[in-house]
Order: structure tokens, then sequence, then C-alpha cells
């Protein structure tokens, strides 16, 4: 009964993968090499950095925005607790504000490095990536950068906690927490914590971007973005 199983569930796979296969092959052409396409991508994935992520460097660009608002990680939410029972909590709120405000700083400086990540990377097959799903460009560029851009923008996050201030207001808030009786000391790791969660929110609205572009014509600004998804309509 398992094979049985185990058969169809394979067959249902490559009958999928068939039928993606098929699709591709009956785009329309329209003159437009693979290149062409793949640089179509690199043009919508970066439209995503010009409009969308710039966005994210003004102040209360984290903060304000529920999409990729940085909330406190689990180990920091019984210190916010604790803050608050005992009367601090504009100093908790602060704590929570500065975290916001380091990825605001950090995706200002680092702008760079995502424009030039999109510039390297390279399609294995941008036509099925064409045809994929809304943020389909951003989840390959995510799957392919993200390790490297992680490495290089993790000393730009430090830089910002740093320069905002949020590495003494945090020192300030555990200690507090730390004198409280009958708490366990914490001592977390908030530059890689906030590093993984910009990240994120940067991915996030590159996404939003992607998907305008796909879904909206106006939205295509150039006459490659309007040549390149006009294939997948």
């Amino acid at each position: 009964m398992l094979k049985k199983y185990s058969s169809l569930i394979i067959l249902m796979i490559f009958s999928s993968c068939a039928q993606l296969q098929d699709v591709v092959n009956q785009l329309p052409q329209g003159g437009l090499s693979e290149v062409e396409i793949a640089k179509g991508l690199r043009e919508a994935l970066n439209f995503g950095i010009d409009k969308q992520v710039t966005k994210l460097t003004e102040t209360d660009g984290f903060f304000k925005n529920e999409l990729v608002k940085i909330l406190l990680p689990e180990e920091l939410q019984k210190v916010d607790k604790a803050l608050r029972d005992i009367g601090l909590s504009s100093l908790a709120d602060e704590g929570l504000k500065v975290l916001n405000r380091a990825a605001e700083d950090a995706v200002k400086e680092a702008t760079p490095i995502f424009v030039e990540a999109v510039k390297d990377i390279t399609f294995s097959d941008a036509k099925t990536i064409l045809i994929g799903a809304d943020d389909a460009a951003t989840q390959y560029l995510n799957s392919k950068t993200e390790t490297a851009l992680y490495a290089k923008f993790h000393p730009v996050i430090q830089a910002s906690f740093a320069r905002v201030g949020a590495d003494q207001i945090w020192e300030s808030l555990i200690n507090k927490y730390n004198t409280i009786p009958f708490t366990q000391n914490v001592d977390p790791d908030l530059t890689s914590y906030v590093t993984s969660e910009a990240l994120e929110g940067v991915f996030t609205m590159i996404a939003i971007e992607e998907k305008e572009i796909r879904t909206k014509i106006s939205s295509r600004t150039t006459d490659l973005l309007k040549k390149v998804f006009a294939l997948q309509d």
C-alpha cells in the first residue's frame, strides 16, 4: 500500500513538472531571449529596491510599517513585561523603537549591497521564474543571496546599533531586568536577531513591488518590463 501511494505521489510530481514545462514552452517568444527575460527580472527587483526598500530607510520606515516592524525576540518579551510591571513602560517602549531605528539606519547604509546582489544574480531558468508566483523572482534572489547578504549586512547593523544608541539602551534595559529579584539573567544576541529581521523586511518590500509589476500593467514603466511581463499575462 505504501509503495502504491509513493508511486502516486512521484507520478503527481512529475506530472506537475511536465505541465509547468509545457506552460514555459508555450510562452510567446516575442523575440525575447532567456538573457533578456533575466534582465527584465533584475529590473523588477531593482525597482523593488528603489521604490519600496527606500521607504524602510525613513524614520519609522520599520517601526510604523506593520508588514516589517521588528518585534522583540521571545527571550526579551519577558524583559519587556517585567519592566512594565515595575513602572518602566517608557523605557521598554524606547527599547523596541531603537531596534527598528537601527534597522532603518542600516538599510540606508546597506542599500548598495542589495543593488549589487541583484546585479550579480544569475537566473538558472528565467522563463520558469517569470511564470511563477507573484514573488518568484524575490524568493529566488533570497535563496541565492541570503547567506552572503547576512554576512555583509551584520556589521552594518552592528554599527547602526552604536550610531542610534541601541546598544547602550539595551544594555541598560537588560541590566535593570537582571537586578529584578527571582528573574533569570538574559544576554541575547540582538545584532544577529535584528540582522535577520531587517533582511526579511527588505525581501518583503521587494516582493511588494514585484507583485505590482506582475499584476498591474501601469506599473511596468520601462519598455523592457512591458515586453518581459507581457509574456506572463
